[in-house]
C-alpha cells in the first residue's frame, strides 16, 4: 500500500475517477504569495516526481498560479502522465503584473483559461474544472452555462465549484452535474459543515484549501495538546482530523519541499482517538 493510499479512495460521481483521498495542490510551487519562479525549481518538479511515487494520484493546479508557473512544471516534471493521475485545475482570475488576484468569468475569458490550461499542461481535455467564484453575491448561473458547454464539446469531462455557498451550489446543479466543490473549510474554519454532510450523502467530493490555515497557519492551544499527546505535528493532526471528519473530504495540502511533502502524506495513516477528535471537535465553538 502507497503512502497516500493510507486514507482509502474516492470515486467522483458519475465518472470512472478514483483517486485516494491524499492528493497535492500544487500553489506553493510558485513564488512568493503564489507569484513569479520559484527559488528552486529542480527541488519543485522533484516535489512533483515524489508526490507520485507516494501514491498521490490527485494534483489540484491553476493556471493563473504564478501565472503559468505551476503547470509548466507540472508539464516538465511529470509528463507524460499516468493514466490515473487525476488532474484538476481552476479557472475564473487571473493575475496583474504586481500579483493581484482579478476575478472574472466573462464567457470568452473562461474558455480561453481552459484552453490556456489544456496547453500548458498538454492535455485535450481537463479531468476537472473548478469554477471560482467570489462569494454569494455573484451570479453564477451563466458561467456555468459556460462551463456545461465546454462539458458538452468535450474540453471538460466533469465540473466543480469553489468559493460557493449552498445556494450557489444549488443554481450550478441545476445547470450541470457537478463532482467537487472546493471551499476555505479546516479545523477552525467550519462554515461549511452542514454542506459537507448534505454533499456526503449525496457522494459529492469536498476539497478544503487551506486545509492548514493558508497564509496563516493554523494555531490553536487544543490541537497543540493533542498534536503533543499523539506525539505528532498540529499539522499532521490538522490534516488527520480533516480526513477524519468525513469520508467524502479530499485533501490537497501543498509544498515546495520534499521533507514536508513527507510529512503531509503520513497524516493519512494517522487515526485519532475518539477523545482527539472530540476535543478537535469543539475548537470552532471554544474560538481556540
Amino acid at each position: 500500500m502507497s503512502a497516500a493510499s493510507a486514507a482509502g479512495r474516492f470515486t467522483f460521481p458519475g465518472s470512472d475517477l478514483s483517486v485516494n483521498r491524499m492528493g497535492y495542490g500544487a500553489m506553493q510551487l510558485a513564488g512568493p504569495h503564489v507569484f513569479g519562479e520559484p527559488k528552486d525549481p529542480e527541488e519543485c518538479c522533484a516535489v512533483l516526481r515524489e508526490a507520485l511515487a507516494q501514491g498521490v494520484d490527485h494534483i489540484d493546479t491553476s493556471d493563473f498560479y504564478g501565472p503559468h508557473v505551476t503547470n509548466r512544471l507540472i508539464h516538465e516534471a511529470i509528463f507524460p502522465y499516468p493514466k490515473d493521475l487525476v488532474i484538476v485545475t481552476k479557472i475564473g482570475a487571473w493575475r496583474d503584473d504586481k500579483g493581484a488576484w482579478v476575478l472574472e468569468r466573462g464567457d470568452d475569458f473562461l474558455r480561453a483559461s481552459v484552453l490556456d490550461n489544456l496547453q500548458r499542461l498538454g492535455l485535450s481535455r481537463m479531468d476537472i474544472v473548478n469554477l471560482r467564484m467570489g462569494g454569494p453575491q455573484d451570479d453564477i448561473a451563466a458561467p456555468m452555462q459556460v462551463m456545461r458547454q465546454m462539458q458538452d464539446e468535450g474540453l471538460i469531462a466533469h465540473i466543480g465549484v469553489s468559493t460557493v455557498d449552498e445556494a450557489q451550489l444549488r443554481i450550478a446543479r441545476d445547470i450541470a452535474p457537478i463532482v467537487c466543490v472546493q471551499n476555505h473549510y479546516n479545523l477552525v474554519h467550519r462554515a461549511d459543515d452542514d454542506m459537507i454532510d448534505a454533499l456526503a450523502a449525496e457522494g459529492i467530493a469536498y476539497v478544503p484549501y487551506f486545509p492548514l490555515g493558508g497564509f496563516t497557519p493554523l494555531q490553536d492551544r487544543e490541537l497543540a495538546a493533542v498534536a503533543q499527546e499523539a506525539g505528532q505535528t498540529p499539522q499532521a493532526v490538522a490534516l488527520a482530523w480533516l480526513l477524519q471528519r468525513s469520508p467524502n473530504i479530499l485533501l490537497i495540502p501543498g509544498t515546495s519541499r520534499r521533507a514536508h511533502l513527507h510529512q503531509n502524506i503520513a497524516a493519512a495513516a494517522l487515526r485519532l482517538s475518539p477523545d482527539h477528535v472530540a476535543r478537535l471537535d469543539a475548537i470552532a465553538g471554544l474560538g481556540g
